[in-house]
């Protein structure tokens, strides 16, 4: 039977199995762990609709879990023999793609699919992550605004669309764009856990830390617990909780939200796990033994084929904080050779970012501080290019910010906080690093009033 979805795409299958697809992806904008067993229903029928499969397909890449890929492929294979429409051909020829390696190819894909079929939510949703994790700042802009103009003004779902735009407005570097977009979104949805996220990153780009938590901790939001999308929220509370000079909450959120016994173990949870440890690292921040339980949950998501460049980074980011400098060795020198043969959007990732990025995190925690600068130095304005965020990308540029001033070589280290704060003049970080350098060099009276400044701000945040 051919029907439409309630986006009005055409979709084939009976109308109860509609019916059920479009209560999935209701709960796939949401972050609902509900998708998952919903997608499951649809896929167990003796017949299940095409859309069912390319959802459980999806939802299997989107992990970027090696583990996840053969049952992503076994979908992907039950897709392609049923007797699908032009739209449900698309999204095979998407996910065909992206198995085969080809990141780029598979949001290429999504692009043109939505060229014709621009209201499909399945395909903006995942061609977003896609440009998530490829980094692509103007298509995370710009693929949701080509879908939010297209839906109906009445449609309960646009909203949720307007949050994936305030995302990448964000990134794109919109802020006040970004601000009203994302306020908006999750003013009408208070559980759009994804436009919850747009707005903690433009007040985190913006260094209004003190708005970020009262946000975070406002009536208006729900976003603290049953959604795949918390760890990740609680990750935002604890880096602004680091800003206002609070470490000791920033480990309590680690503890109870982002790792602990009872994580499930997935990539998301434990990139936000090395990044958030390793920036208290950076910062001198005794973390007891959680980089050993950290490391241990990493080892065989990294000790197989390569998949995504960006987990591998925060693998070796895990390794090296436990003092597992061997282990991280190893899975450098693995993705070495592996790129003598291997192709595809992977392949260029590590290539161009991972492995430069996982060597000079090996690099400092030997202390070679000018070969984290080596590796860095050349990379910093491509790191966009292997994914992920501007906020997760900054504990390389924190790293090597701090490897200059290790050194020695004050000079940059100046010039790296001047950066830093000419787009975020509140960072408490930027100025009392900029007391560092300052000091370094022997500029005593500017170091003075760096330190007063990031003292000032600090108070400020502390009130929140």
């Amino acid at each position: 039977m051919m029907g439409t979805d309630a986006h009005q795409n055409p979709m084939t299958g009976t109308s109860a199995s509609i019916e059920l697809y479009d209560r999935a992806i209701d709960r796939f904008l949401r972050f609902h762990p509900d998708v998952v067993e919903l997608a499951g229903q649809l896929t167990a029928d003796d017949n299940p609709v095409p859309m069912a499969l390319a959802l459980m397909a999806y939802l299997h890449l989107t992990s970027t879990d090696a583990d996840d890929l053969p049952t992503a492929r076994t979908t992907w294979q039950a897709l392609s023999q049923l007797d699908a429409n032009d739209r449900e051909r698309a999204h095979a020829a998407a996910i065909g793609a992206w198995l085969d390696g080809d990141w780029h190819g598979a949001a290429a894909q999504l692009d043109e699919l939505l060229c014709i079929w621009p209201t499909d939510l399945l395909a903006v949703m995942i061609g977003h992550q896609l440009d998530f994790f490829l980094g692509d700042a103007q298509n995370l802009r710009d693929r949701p605004s080509r879908t939010l103009r297209e839906l109906d003004p009445n449609d309960p779902h646009r909203e949720f669309v307007r949050g994936m735009t305030a995302f990448g407005l964000e990134e794109a570097g919109h802020y006040g764009q970004a601000l009203d977009a994302g306020l908006t979104a999750v003013a009408a949805n208070p559980d759009d856990v994804w436009g919850i996220h747009a707005v903690v990153h433009t007040y985190e780009m913006q260094g209004r830390v003190d708005e970020g938590i009262r946000f975070l901790k406002g009536e208006g939001t729900r976003w603290e617990s049953g959604n795949m999308f918390t760890a990740h929220n609680w990750w935002h509370l604890a880096l602004y909780q680091l800003e206002a000079g609070r470490p000791d909450q920033s480990l309590a959120i680690y503890d109870a939200e982002i790792h602990h016994g009872e994580s499930a173990g997935v990539p998301i949870e434990m990139l936000d796990g090395s990044a958030l440890l390793w920036r208290l690292m950076l910062d001198g921040v005794d973390t007891g033994s959680r980089f050993d339980a950290l490391a241990s949950a990493w080892v065989p998501k990294i000790s197989g084929a390569p998949w995504y460049a960006f987990n591998d980074l925060h693998g070796v980011m895990a390794l090296a904080g436990a003092g597992r400098h061997e282990d991280g060795r190893t899975v450098v020198a693995d993705r070495q050779r592996w790129l003598e043969t291997a192709t595809g959007s992977n392949a260029r990732m590590t290539a161009d970012i991972g492995l430069p990025a996982s060597r000079a995190i090996l690099a400092f925690v030997d202390e070679r501080y000018d070969d984290v600068i080596d590796e860095l130095w050349p990379i910093r304005r491509t790191l966009t290019g292997f994914g992920g965020s501007h906020a997760q990308r900054d504990a390389l540029q924190r790293t090597l910010l701090e490897a200059a001033l290790r050194s020695g070589r004050y000079e940059l280290g100046r010039a790296l906080t001047s950066e830093r704060l000419g787009v975020r003049e509140t960072s408490v970080y930027g100025w009392a690093q900029r007391a560092r350098a300052l000091r370094g060099l022997g500029d005593t009276t500017g170091a003075a009033d760096a330190d007063q400044r990031a003292a000032t701000y600090r108070r400020q945040f502390a009130d929140s």
